[in-house]
């Protein structure tokens, strides 16, 4: 029996290609943004309710560390997952499918994600 397969497992000791990191981030921010829809219906149907309803959310919004840091997840997700998504769509057209052009387009997405992700810091905080 010839035994050549990789015995090592560890998804932690394998070096993901950076095509691959991209399209994982991408499947972790629409989780992420699932579950923050709660929230954000949440925060949603209690400004609706009233004009005090409305008043504790504009609040929470301004003041509370936890919900501003809950709105910059889901932006900062939100906006990622949008690039993820339209470098997808147009790998569905069949560009970027070569191994240098995968490359570049994760690196153009890594980037305009991570520039994103600190612009929607400066607006929120």
């Amino acid at each position: 029996m010839n035994k050549t397969r990789p015995v090592n497992l560890d998804l932690r000791t394998i070096k993901q290609p950076l095509p691959a990191i991209s399209s994982i981030l991408h499947r972790i921010t629409g989780v992420i943004l699932f579950v923050g829809v709660a929230f954000m219906l949440f925060a949603f149907d209690l400004s609706l309710e009233s004009q005090q309803g409305f008043d504790a959310v504009a609040d929470m919004f301004q003041n509370s560390f936890f919900a501003k840091l809950i709105a910059w997840g889901l932006v900062s997700a939100l906006l990622y997952h949008l690039f993820a998504g339209v470098k997808h769509l147009v790998m569905d057209c069949g560009y970027c499918e070569e191994l240098e052009s995968g490359r570049l387009a994760a690196k153009v997405t890594l980037g305009a994600g991570v520039a994103a992700v600190v612009l929607s810091g400066v607006w929120i905080w």
